[in-house]
C-alpha cells in the first residue's frame, strides 16, 4: 500500500487552506485550555467523522466553520503529512474574494479573518504545522 493510499484509510483529520482572492481565511481558536494551540490563527478543518475521506473531512468542517460549501472540485492541491495523532490532510482551493461577504462563524471560533499568506505564516499565533505546510505549498509555486 502507498504512502498516500495508508494517509487516506488511516488519517485522523484535514485542513483547508481557502484563499478569498489573494487573502487567506484563517479563523482564531477559542482561548480555552483543553483545546491544542488555543486563542491561535488556524484553518478551517478537522478531526474525521466516521469513515468519511479526506476532502469530504475539510469541506464537511469548512462548512461547519465558516458556512461556506465548496465542492471537490474546489480542491486543487492536497498533501498529506503524519502528526502525533496520525496522518492529516492538507488542501487548498482558490476562489473569489467576493465569497468573503458569505462566511458566517459557525460555533468554534472567537472570529475569522483575512490574511495574506505570508502574514499568516509568519506570525507568533498561526499554527505552527499548518504555517510549515503553507510555506511548502506557497514554495512550490501554489498561489
Amino acid at each position: 500500500m502507498t504512502t498516500d493510499a495508508i494517509a487516506k484509510a488511516e488519517f485522523s483529520g484535514a485542513k483547508l487552506a481557502l484563499f478569498l482572492g489573494s487573502d487567506l481565511l484563517v479563523i482564531q481558536r477559542d482561548d480555552k485550555p483543553d483545546i491544542p494551540y488555543p486563542g491561535h490563527w488556524d484553518l478551517p478543518g478537522g478531526g474525521r467523522e466516521g469513515r468519511e475521506s479526506p476532502e469530504a473531512c475539510a469541506l464537511r468542517e469548512t462548512f461547519e466553520e465558516v458556512g461556506l460549501r465548496l465542492s471537490a472540485s474546489a480542491l486543487s492541491w492536497s498533501c498529506a503529512y503524519l502528526r502525533p495523532r496520525g496522518w492529516v490532510w492538507m488542501f487548498a482551493s482558490h476562489q473569489s474574494a467576493a465569497l468573503a461577504q458569505e462566511v458566517r462563524l459557525g460555533d468554534e471560533g472567537q472570529g475569522w479573518a483575512l490574511m495574506s499568506p505570508q502574514n499568516y505564516c509568519a506570525h507568533p499565533l498561526a499554527v505552527p504545522h499548518f504555517a510549515e505546510q503553507l510555506r511548502a505549498y506557497l514554495a512550490a509555486g501554489g498561489a
